[in-house]
């Protein structure tokens, strides 16, 4: 037995659990074109089920906006969804003031045209802010284009830039992961979470874990989390492992 395993079947007795997991390239392997992301199956199945057990909540924390998650996902309730790293509950969506509705606009227009002809840049429009995908752009583009965001529309006063895999995420809404699963926690009262990312993003939730939490990072890279498996088909077999011995408790 691993010592993931151990800590899954540890876990898995907590009276109420917080399941919480990134999409792309945790439930998803990662893909080129965003809108063709779906999850495999195994981990589909399994959340499916995890979500029907008492006292475990499952719930999907993604950069992707909150519609975009949806649709890509294809989860719904009982499974709770967080898009925008935290700024969209599917409880309430992203609540923007006078001003931060006009610096929204003015980031969206200057971004838009910043980008406008780069070839493979993908531009996707959440609530409270914009994403710059570059993900299968070619080397002399992807670099030059978020190095041009970088420096120009997400240095404006009140943009909050949050750097990904191949993606740069503008919001006029300080938010992160780390936030959104404390909000979870108090929300459904979580005696114990497990959470899943692979990306610099889900830095912030593993930082917010504590004892008798488990994290898992997905893939390669620094990390805080205690525990790492190589990729979306790892995760498939962890959660069948907590499935399984979740039902049996």
């Amino acid at each position: 037995m691993t010592d993931l395993d151990a800590a899954i079947r540890e876990i898995a007795s907590a009276r109420t659990l917080l399941v919480a997991l990134d999409f792309d390239g945790v439930l998803a392997p990662l893909v080129d074109v965003p809108s063709e992301s779906r999850p495999l199956p195994e981990s589909a199945a399994a959340l499916g089920s995890l979500a029907t057990l008492p006292g475990t909540v499952v719930a999907l924390v993604s950069g992707r906006g909150l519609a975009d998650l949806a649709a890509t996902s294809g989860f719904g309730t009982p499974i709770r969804l967080v898009g925008s790293h935290g700024g969209e509950f599917d409880d309430g969506g992203a609540v923007l003031d006078d001003d931060q509705r006009a610096l929204l606009d003015a980031l969206t227009a200057e971004v838009t045209a910043l980008v406008d002809g780069e070839p493979g840049v993908k531009l996707e429009h959440k609530p409270a802010g914009i994403a710059v995908h570059v993900r299968g752009t070619g080397p002399e583009v992807g670099p030059r284009v978020l190095d041009a965001v970088r420096t120009g529309p997400a240095a404006r006063p009140g943009v909050d830039a949050t750097p990904g895999k191949d993606v740069l995420d503008l919001a006029v809404l300080q938010v992160n992961k780390g936030m959104a699963v404390d909000v979870l926690r108090e929300r459904v009262g979580a005696d114990a979470v497990l959470f899943a990312g692979d990306d610099v993003t889900d830095e912030t939730a593993f930082a917010r874990l504590g004892p008798g939490d488990v994290g898992v990072k997905v893939g390669d890279g620094d990390t805080v989390a205690g525990h790492r498996v190589a990729g979306p088909p790892d995760v498939a077999r962890v959660l069948e492992l907590l499935l399984a011995t979740r039902s049996q408790a």
